[in-house]
């Protein structure tokens, strides 16, 4: 499969001059909703990941909110094991609603990584509650920054990001877009 071709063609990997959320600008944007709005794409990517992880004997998988939640759901499914999410909470990302992970097997996963922060977060909650981190899976991976687990991603493309002083695609002035969360 080119899944290349298929983010162009779900209009995930988008071109051109991009503000993300970090206030970084960047030439690339993964718009990962249109991955999750669509449940063949989305179960498609996420047997990927089951299937990469099908012999490390995960008990559980746990996404961070929101498309988190999404992909930990499908992947659970595939793999026939529990799902629960890492949620905000008084200001910090926690596992709550009583799910019992101590000694579990955790296989943490997400949409997109990016800087890694809401993996890094949901790490530490899934930890918090005395689970082993057995693996990190995501749909796409964007980053630069490698995880210390067994990380797997079903589409990685290194992407530079740019401070909005020093953007070459600013000073070719280059139109700007905002998606995110639009």
């Amino acid at each position: 499969m080119d899944l290349e071709k298929l983010l162009r063609e779900l209009h995930v990997l988008q071109e051109g001059h991009f503000l993300l959320n970090s206030g970084l600008h960047s030439q690339y944007y993964f718009q990962k909703f249109r991955i999750l709005e669509n449940p063949d794409a989305t179960s498609t990517l996420c047997a990927m990941i089951a299937d990469h992880f099908k012999d490390a004997s995960i008990e559980w998988v746990i996404g961070p909110t929101t498309g988190g939640i999404v992909i930990a759901f499908e992947v659970a499914r595939q793999m026939r094991l529990l799902t629960g999410i890492a949620e905000e909470y008084k200001g910090n990302r926690t596992v709550r609603r009583g799910y019992d992970l101590k000694g579990k097997k955790v296989l943490i996963v997400d949409d997109v990584m990016t800087t890694g922060k809401s993996l890094v977060e949901t790490i530490d909650a899934v930890k918090i509650k005395g689970a082993h981190v057995a693996g990190v899976g995501v749909l796409i991976d964007r980053s630069v920054e490698k995880m210390p687990f067994e990380f797997f991603a079903t589409y990685s493309r290194v992407v530079e990001n740019y401070d909005p002083a020093d953007c070459p695609l600013c000073q070719k002035n280059v139109p700007i877009s905002t998606l995110g969360g639009l």
